[in-house]
């Protein structure tokens, strides 16, 4: 079933205000997921943020493409679970780029331009967000 466009909206609203309160707790190496490429060729981890001990969401670039990716992976996959993995250029919400729905493994790839710009990225796996706010400036 697809999940309404006022809820996607609302979910993607709350990460900002939710990132403040959230708690994160950073899982071991032996659990914490792994990004393995999820982005495609080209693509190197610039950044990572610990989703609880749920997951990690990625930040990847591509210095060839001048393009960001985000991908948000969980390290235990099974039973589909609402996750999501988003990114925007600061200030201007009609840039998101965001891939909201059930998974059982990860959420992404998400893309978006961001050369000379700053930019908010983040994950969710079930209702745990991570989120950095203009950020990545350059």
């Amino acid at each position: 079933m697809k999940e309404s466009f006022k809820r996607v909206a609302t979910r993607a609203g709350a990460m900002a205000a939710a990132v403040a309160v959230t708690t994160l707790a950073v899982p071991t190496a032996a659990h914490a997921a792994s990004y393995n490429g999820k982005c495609g060729a080209g693509y190197n981890v610039i950044d990572s943020m610990s989703i609880t001990t749920l997951g990690t969401v990625y930040l990847t670039y591509n210095s060839a493409t001048t393009q960001n990716c985000v991908v948000t992976i969980r390290n235990n996959p099974g039973t589909y679970m609402y996750m999501n993995a988003a990114v925007q250029l600061t200030g201007l919400d009609w840039t998101r780029q965001y891939d909201p729905g059930q998974y059982s493994t990860f959420a992404g790839p998400v893309y978006l331009y961001a050369s000379g710009k700053c930019i908010d990225w983040g994950g969710e796996i079930g209702s745990v967000y991570a989120q950095q706010i203009n950020v990545h400036c350059g």
